[in-house]
């Protein structure tokens, strides 16, 4: 008999509910507390290269697909669920706790600017990342954060690890 595998499905979801329970916090805190949609011009400075600021993103990354009616935004919330399944899928099956983990940052950023299109019909961003004029990114939030850092996880293991297998068998 062989021992059970070893499942890192808990950290996953752990993971994922934990950014997805930042991610609504901190939209509470910028749309209420903070009330950064009345600021919206101004913003508010935290550093010198970063400030608060409002925007109702009706697209995705980047703006594309900007869904300006009702059917364009069910069908970004409908293409968006589809990912996301695709992605918890993903992350039940997979062994590897850290490919685990940037799937569960993955899954918590999606889920978390699905439940903004669905309540507001847009996703809440306003991180504005500056260098004078300069933004190397266009105004993000705490889910599109994850997002990015779950897959640039994924990216670095799977080159790092394809090419250490790639060494391996051609030192034998």
């Amino acid at each position: 008999m062989s021992a059970p595998a070893i499942t890192h499905r808990p950290m996953g979801l752990t993971v994922a509910i934990v950014t997805l329970a930042l991610d609504q916090l901190v939209k509470y805190s910028v749309t209420y507390p903070l009330a950064l949609k009345s600021r919206a011009e101004v913003g508010i400075d935290i550093l010198p290269i970063f400030r608060l600021r409002w925007l109702e993103n009706r697209g995705v990354s980047m703006g594309f697909f900007h869904a300006d009616t009702d059917m364009a935004r069910w069908a970004l919330v409908g293409m968006t669920m589809l990912i996301a399944c695709f992605v918890g899928v993903w992350m039940w099956r997979e062994k590897a706790r850290q490919d685990v983990a940037a799937l569960g940052l993955v899954l918590g950023g999606a889920v978390g600017n699905i439940v903004d299109r669905v309540r507001l019909g847009y996703v809440i961003d306003y991180a504005d990342l500056h260098f004078g004029e300069w933004r190397p990114f266009l105004i993000f939030n705490l889910a599109d954060a994850a997002i990015t850092i779950g897959v640039l996880i994924l990216l670095a293991r799977a080159l790092l690890l394809r090419e250490k297998g790639a060494k391996t068998e051609t030192s034998h």
